[in-house]
């Protein structure tokens, strides 16, 4: 076995497939999401787990992509999550999507276990990623700052149904369409905690996946944020995800201008670019923004 340094990987777009329908796993597959996720979660319900880890494993085994596919397993707290991992961790996931997750103690104790599986089953030490969804209970609310370190994370995202249902609320959108003022605070925790782990931020869901342009408008506003990629519950979700989620060549010309400003005055704190005066984290973020590209 040998240890693995990071790679990059593309997460813009992350499609839940539930784990058991092997047409819709497939038609996921085959499409453009960046990360294709097999649930065996919520979208499956309890009585069918164990034929739907079957599937999955299946599945996997038939594909030659599994870089990108990840399984949402159930959360740890329960009784099936080390049978999910037992059933498809043969087959090399790319990553499991950690559903619940309250801290960095979690993702420790996942890392322990699929340390084990990958041995056992001749995988690359190392090389199964991790997602976390850190906003699902009040609990994981006070946690989400508590990741930094946490081994194999490479994303972090948060939800609005299971938190809704543990807070006993009855409404999650304002009016004007916003969440109410505690899912604000659960999306706007799951930024902060996850750059400050090193981790991708990744938007949750848009319910409503008829409305596509709803879906541009929320996803270019979320990156303007700093997230990085949003779930999907439909195909038609993915492109639309993609493209908000991709610089433009606008967006990449105006980094090349403000590097560029910044390299014609070496040394310099800031610098004038068409009447607006830049200082060092324009000069970063411009760096990023070309990095991600």
């Amino acid at each position: 076995m040998t240890d693995i340094s990071p790679t990059p990987i593309k997460m813009r777009s992350w499609l839940f497939a539930p784990g058991d329908s092997e047409r819709k796993m497939g038609k996921a597959a085959d499409g453009d999401a960046d990360i294709v996720l097999l649930d065996l979660e919520d979208s499956v319900m309890p009585d069918s787990k164990p034929a739907a880890r079957r599937l999955v494993h299946d599945f996997l085994t038939a594909r030659s992509d599994t870089a990108r596919l990840w399984v949402r397993i159930n959360p740890l707290s329960g009784n099936e999550a080390l049978a999910d991992l037992d059933a498809i961790m043969p087959a090399a996931p790319g990553g499991i999507f950690l559903p619940k997750a309250e801290g960095k103690e979690d993702v420790e104790t996942l890392d322990a276990v699929l340390t084990r599986l990958e041995n056992t089953h001749g995988i690359d030490a190392g090389s199964t990623k991790v997602a976390a969804l850190v906003t699902e209970t009040p609990k994981a609310m006070f946690c989400a700052g508590s990741y930094a370190g946490a081994p194999r994370l490479a994303a972090m995202s948060w939800g609005a149904e299971d938190l809704s249902s543990a807070l006993g609320a009855r409404v999650q959108f304002q009016a004007n369409g916003q969440y109410m003022p505690t899912f604000e605070l659960a999306r706007s925790l799951c930024l902060v905690g996850a750059v400050a782990a090193g981790a991708a931020p990744i938007e949750t869901i848009q319910s409503d996946f008829r409305d596509l342009d709803g879906l541009k408008t929320r996803a270019l506003m979320v990156r303007s944020q700093g997230y990085r990629g949003m779930l999907a519950i439909h195909p038609a979700q993915v492109p639309v995800i993609n493209e908000a989620f991709t610089p433009s060549a606008e967006e990449l010309d105006h980094a090349r201008t403000i590097i560029a400003a910044f390299e014609a005055s070496p040394g310099a704190g800031t610098v004038g670019l068409n009447g607006t005066m830049l200082d060092r984290p324009h000069l970063e973020l411009a760096r990023a923004l070309l990095a991600s590209a």
